[in-house]
């Protein structure tokens, strides 16, 4: 691409309306501080976000980001096997396995819409003997979301082994329940751990943090470990400023949740595109059969500015599905006209010509009153494409 090019980044899952310009201003102002004195102890620092976010704070352990707290739960708590439900977030299979660990892999299926069974996952966890279980709610890369009640009894089903742990890093992008996440569950259970992202809620990756939430011999166990600075003087200025800009953190996460229904419908439009639903700031798309991951990744950003995620290293997937970031709707605009761009290349005739197409299929998800509450169907949905066609040719 031509140098200075503008890009779009449907890869890296930010928030794209927080923090708020207010708020980088802000930082602005104070940065010639902020990097010139050594930040707070990393305990001074953990007890200003428990006070902040109304936790008790020997139940809370702040780390350089939350790969940080996988690494030292790997180290610390997991002694030799530990099954994880795949496709999910890399970390918590390579991890355990660079360093020797029994890794139990747990397939989604996709003709399941990749929903994870609680009850299947628990037997797979007895058969395999694993001691250590993780769920990753919302998971990555599918974005599949588990209600909260169902999660509390998975906890309890599995209060004998050593270790349960429920990675929430993408929660507070959900808008299934008012109170989805389990912290408070944790931390009166003698053998769980809940994980938090703060630089994928608040839209800064480039600043590492993220906390877990669990008893307090857990939570000091691994509070110990970390080093006594391990945190740095951008993330505690960013900690108090949490309190001052909670308004305008539910409100990005309210537009983006609106933001996630709208791309979603736009994408179902793409002829034998499949959507996945999510409660993520992610979709999970396949793409039709003779189109290619890794050509389409290429041609969007070669043509027309789009940075996108193939899933081909992700286990469990191959390079035919996508992870798109949720954006606003003038960004899936462009998306979408690269897609459909690409798209043309396999036509065997004119547009125009064709017969009624019935668009992808486009997974939906609803709330039931039942215990397993969650039911995913596929619907079809024929959208007319004659307005669209005229354009793009």
């Amino acid at each position: 691409m031509d140098e200075g090019a503008e890009i779009v980044d449907f890869c890296i899952p930010c928030n794209p309306y927080f923090p708020t310009p207010e708020m980088f201003d802000e930082l602005s102002r104070d940065l010639k501080n902020i990097l010139k004195y050594y930040p707070s102890d990393s305990s001074s620092i953990t007890n200003k976000l428990a006070s902040v976010l109304g936790l008790h704070p020997q139940t809370v352990a702040m780390a350089n980001g939350s790969t940080e707290l996988i690494t030292w739960i790997d180290h610390l708590l997991i002694k030799e096997s530990i099954a994880i439900p795949i496709p999910t977030f890399g970390r918590w299979t390579d991890q355990p396995l660079e360093t020797g660990k029994r890794v139990d892999m747990f397939p989604l299926q996709e003709r399941d819409g990749f929903r994870l069974n609680l009850d299947d996952y628990v037997r797979f966890i007895r058969d395999r003997g694993s001691r250590v279980a993780v769920v990753c709610n919302v998971n990555n890369p599918d974005g599949g979301y588990l209600a909260r009640r169902d999660v509390i009894r998975f906890m309890d089903a599995l209060g004998d082994l050593d270790l349960v742990v429920i990675d929430e890093s993408f929660i507070d992008f959900s808008d299934a329940e008012q109170y989805p996440s389990v912290g408070p569950d944790a931390v009166i259970r003698p053998n769980t751990v809940v994980l938090k992202s703060l630089g994928k809620n608040f839209g800064l990756h480039g600043i590492r943090f993220g906390y877990l939430m669990a008893n307090p011999a857990i939570a000091g166990r691994i509070g110990k470990a970390l080093p006594k600075w391990n945190l740095n003087s951008l993330a505690e200025k960013v900690v108090y400023m949490i309190q001052e800009h909670d308004d305008e953190y539910e409100d990005s996460l309210r537009l983006l949740s609106r933001d996630r229904r709208t791309m979603a419908g736009e994408l179902a439009r793409i002829p034998g595109l499949t959507v996945f639903p999510s409660q993520g700031n992610f979709i999970l798309v396949k793409l039709p059969t003779e189109w290619s991951g890794v050509s389409l990744r290429d041609y969007l950003v070669a043509n027309h500015g789009v940075y996108t995620r193939e899933c081909g290293n992700k286990l469990g997937m191959t390079s035919q599905f996508m992870r798109l970031v949720v954006r606003p709707a003038r960004d899936v605009d462009r998306l979408i006209d690269g897609m459909l761009d690409y798209g043309r290349q396999f036509r065997t005739r004119p547009a125009w010509e064709d017969e009624p197409v019935e668009t992808g299929r486009r997974w939906t998800t609803t709330v039931d009153e039942e215990p397993d509450n969650l039911i995913q169907y596929p619907t079809h949905r024929t959208t007319e494409y004659t307005a669209r066609r005229a354009v793009n040719g």
